[in-house]
């Protein structure tokens, strides 16, 4: 199941005047509920879906509503609430409130402006959608990053307001998180294949003949094999949110940080111990001082294991959490909480 929106967007793109489609979109939650405002799926008149709104418990019924958007061509507001017994959700044991937006997409409607926001992700652009809280026929449209910030600030994400006499939905749209990975041996299987499940681009370097093969690495947006010197003016690289260097090689580990350390990164990992993470500072001769951000090694969250699947889920969950400004400490407070009553016990 795909569930960026880019991926979404690819799927639509690929037969949008094929099939008739719907976007559906969270507009607002109330207490417990699995997607937030701003979740969007896209449903086709053959019963198809891409995306989720719900833990897969409403998906049913949402496509029955967007039957209706199909038949008359008209957005409409459905809700759920498990507050009511009589409600859908509560038999199925969803909870909270969740109100979505189904808008039909047509030529007729300029596409709801979605082959637009689909140009921009593509180019890894950010940018900004408007979506019209009505029902009625739909109108939305894309919008610059200017355009949003002027908007929305800097920093938010999402907002449902009042803008210019209409309630708008207004969200900020990011491409997924681009990971560059130095190193194709064998425990970086792993790290490209669930960076691929999570959505991800994912470019994979090794200039080494017998690594970074194509059959092992089929998560890989694009594999490149030339020196790690003969990349400095790869505009792809501009695009690179994170970076994990794992060659198992001094020399070609310190290339690569020489090549990323003037990107502007929000993650850099470097696989290995500390005493070898100073040599391979050594060899490319910079400092800790002179990185543009913190050095992530050893890298990874303390999660236990040893494997190359433990340690590439090390490496992603702490990427993401990065990525995402969480604190990646337990939501429920239960880690530790075995061996505390073990300890009380004996």
């Amino acid at each position: 199941m795909a569930n960026q929106l880019i991926q979404l967007l690819s799927h639509w793109h690929a037969q949008k005047d094929q099939l008739q489609w719907v976007l559906a979109t969270v507009i607002g939650t109330e207490g417990s509920a699995y997607r937030k405002a701003g979740a969007m799926m896209l449903i086709n008149h053959l019963g198809q879906y891409h995306g989720l709104l719900s833990g897969g418990c409403l998906e049913a019924d949402i496509m029955r509503q967007a039957r209706r958007c199909l038949d008359d061509g008209q957005a409409r507001i459905i809700q759920y609430d498990m507050q009511d017994e009589d409600e859908l959700a509560w038999q199925l044991g969803c909870g909270g409130l969740v109100r979505i937006l189904l808008q039909p997409v047509s030529q007729q409607n300029q596409y709801l402006a979605l082959d637009t926001l689909f140009s921009h992700l593509s180019r890894h652009q950010r940018c900004g959608y408007w979506q019209q809280i009505a029902e009625g026929v739909p109108h939305n449209r894309c919008i610059t990053e200017p355009e949003l910030n002027a908007l929305l600030g800097p920093q938010k994400k999402l907002v449902v307001q009042q803008i210019d006499g209409q309630r708008v939905l207004l969200q900020r749209l990011l491409p997924p998180p681009h990971l560059a990975v130095f190193g194709g041996g064998v425990d970086a299987r792993p790290v490209v294949a669930m960076a691929k499940e999570l959505g991800w681009q994912v470019s994979l370097l090794d200039p080494r003949p017998a690594y970074a093969r194509e059959p092992y690495f089929q998560g890989a947006t694009r594999i490149i094999r030339e020196p790690f010197s003969a990349l400095t003016d790869a505009d792809w690289l501009s695009t690179v949110d994170a970076a994990v260097l794992m060659t198992h090689n001094v020399q070609l580990d310190a290339e690569a940080l020489t090549l990323v350390n003037h990107l502007p990164l929000q993650y850099l990992g470097l696989l290995g111990p500390v005493h070898r993470t100073e040599r391979v500072l050594k060899c490319a001769g910079v400092s800790f001082a002179q990185l543009r951000l913190p050095l992530a090694s050893p890298i990874g969250l303390r999660l236990g294991g040893e494997l190359p699947e433990s340690i590439a889920l090390a490496i992603l969950a702490e990427i993401h959490a990065q990525l995402e400004k969480a604190d990646a400490c337990s939501i429920s407070g239960v880690l530790g909480q075995t061996d505390n009553m073990q300890r009380s016990w004996a």
